[in-house]
């Protein structure tokens, strides 16, 4: 790029917006908007595990919105792959320390300006979006299981959108055997870039041109991320939404005393505690603004009434770093609740170990201490058998439920080389099979062409048993055209043979091209199989990730 772009002095304005959604009882998207520094990061792993991992990203991203290291580059861009690492380490070891967080993760999409440059930060589901000149460009490649399917092209970006292993990442942060080094990329920054990230409860919803029409039209950075998360959630987006939107702008004079200032913003589950992030940058930061009238649609109405939120919002919180907490007295000295502080009779006040009023108030509240444990330990074991009651319960209906509807249905397969109407489905659970023959034909599996023998290996699904006995008829039919073309081959080839007989050279032509026809379609099975295996280890990786 030429000198002039990447010299020129830019600043960065930014904001971001998140939503818990319609669905989930809490949010486990974090985001981070600040001046040099801009952050989605999307949390699984449970209730308490998405939110952990995704707030421990945030905090370890945060410094680097003041250490830019004199605007070198790629000293910044090994900072945010080190700061990526290092919060994985830190969810690894967190994770193991507390059983409730095992398997948690998140995602990480981070862009840091630095001198003129854009670094770019990825791994995971998340995606960050460059709007240049009115053209929008996707600047991340999804690290999901249907996006290796796009990329191998078995299916369609259309049909990923409702792909059932859509959510299935395969490369996160987290407490997985996954590879956790994010992507880095460095592009030339011009004035006017438009950045927008954003979790999958956004982009999983809306389409790139929806995306692009609307960053074009909202030129108010708030209002314009207003938009893009109420649009999700209006398109039916059940997972939290979040959208960062960040301004590139050119500083008419770089030494001007009143040069543009923002105060850095947290959205989501890492605004729940401000004071650490304002610790590490060692300035304010307040949070995010609110999704405005959340709870205007029915849907967010019943969502309110699920998470028993009240319908008004919290106003925005600002938090000082420490230094100005401490001037403000807002540091108070942690109570260890060691040694209780009484009042004696003559209105002194102490907490000396050794005053036989402080010993008897020790030994009542360690009494008091006891008594609580032991009802906890009781209550805590009264709600475990009652849940594995309950669980037993519904495991025992949903297993009857799913054989009655497994009896709707009917498949034709393979019985004992022979094709076969079965009742059920073509699976077994621990053993048991969820299907019974039930007509057995005399059309043998052999004699058909290897596209129906593959199809019948693995079953054809009909929803009435008529259905089947129809599909049987075409099978039927297939085995006699088939065998008709067999014939005619046949017949073909003895009369070559004939002729190839008054010249040697013929018929020896004639059996090297039948054998090069041979090896030709085994070659074809094979890749077929290959296929096969490939989609095999790579959606279980995917769920594994999950």
């Amino acid at each position: 790029m030429p000198n002039s772009v990447a010299s020129q002095t830019l600043f960065l304005y930014s904001t971001t917006v998140s939503d818990v959604g319609t669905v989930r009882s809490n949010n486990q998207d974090s985001a981070f908007a600040g001046e040099h520094l801009i952050a989605i990061c999307d949390g699984m792993g449970g209730h308490a595990g998405g939110d952990t991992a995704s707030t421990i990203a945030i905090r370890s991203l945060a410094h680097i919105e003041h250490d830019d290291v004199n605007g070198d580059v790629s000293t910044v861009a090994r900072m945010m792959e080190t700061s990526v690492m290092a919060a994985h380490d830190a969810i690894v070891g967190k994770a193991k320390r507390e059983r409730k967080l095992a398997g948690m993760g998140t995602t990480v999409t981070a862009v840091a300006l630095v001198a003129g440059y854009w670094v770019l930060a990825h791994i995971g589901d998340s995606r960050a979006y460059l709007l240049r000149d009115g053209r929008l460009t996707r600047m991340t490649q999804d690290h999901s299981y249907v996006q290796h399917l796009i990329d191998t092209g078995r299916i369609s970006p259309a049909e990923a959108r409702n792909h059932p292993q859509r959510n299935v990442v395969m490369r996160v942060l987290g407490d997985f055997d996954i590879d956790p080094h994010p992507d880095i990329a460095i592009r030339a920054a011009h004035p006017t870039d438009r950045w927008m990230l954003c979790s999958d409860g956004l982009c999983g919803v809306l389409e790139d041109s929806t995306i692009e029409q609307t960053l074009t039209a909202y030129s108010d950075q708030e209002e314009c991320a207003q938009q893009l998360v109420s649009m999700a959630l209006k398109a039916g987006s059940t997972d939290n939404a979040t959208a960062v939107i960040a301004d590139a702008t050119l500083a008419l004079d770089a030494d001007a005393f009143d040069l543009p200032h923002q105060t850095p913003l947290v959205a989501g589950a890492a605004s729940a505690s401000l004071e650490p992030i304002a610790d590490i940058l060692n300035e304010p930061v307040a949070t995010a603004p609110m999704l405005r009238d959340a709870n205007a649609s029915p849907a967010q109405r019943a969502a309110a009434l699920i998470q028993s939120q009240p319908a008004s919002q919290p106003s925005p919180r600002v938090a000082q770093p420490s230094a100005v907490r401490e001037e403000n007295g807002e540091r108070a000295n942690p109570d260890t609740g060691e040694i209780p502080v009484i009042q004696k009779r003559d209105g002194h006040v102490t907490d000396d170990p050794n005053d036989p009023d402080v010993v008897k108030a020790i030994h009542h509240e360690r009494q008091t201490q006891r008594k609580e444990t032991r009802k906890r330990g009781r209550r805590n074991r009264l709600i475990a058998i009652l849940i594995v009651i309950a669980a037993l319960a519904l495991a025992t209906g949903g297993a009857f439920g799913a054989y009655r509807w497994s009896q709707t249905k009917y498949f034709i397969g393979n019985a004992d080389g022979v094709v076969a109407v079965y009742q059920g489905v073509n699976t077994n659970v621990f053993g048991l099979a969820l299907s019974h023959e039930v007509k057995r034909t005399n059309i043998d599996i052999d004699s058909l062409p290897q596209a129906w023998r593959d199809q019948l290996q693995d079953g054809i699904t009909f929803n009435s048993y008529d259905e089947a006995i129809q599909h049987v008829q075409v099978i039927r039919q297939e085995k006699s055209n088939f065998n008709d073309n067999s014939n005619t081959s046949k017949s073909s080839g003895d009369a070559g043979n004939g002729t190839s007989d008054s010249s040697g050279s013929n018929g020896t032509d004639g059996d090297s091209s039948a054998g090069s026809s041979q090896t030709d379609g085994g070659t074809a099975d094979g890749t077929a199989g290959d296929t096969g295996t490939d989609a095999s280890s790579t959606g279980t990786d995917g769920g594994d990730a999950q």
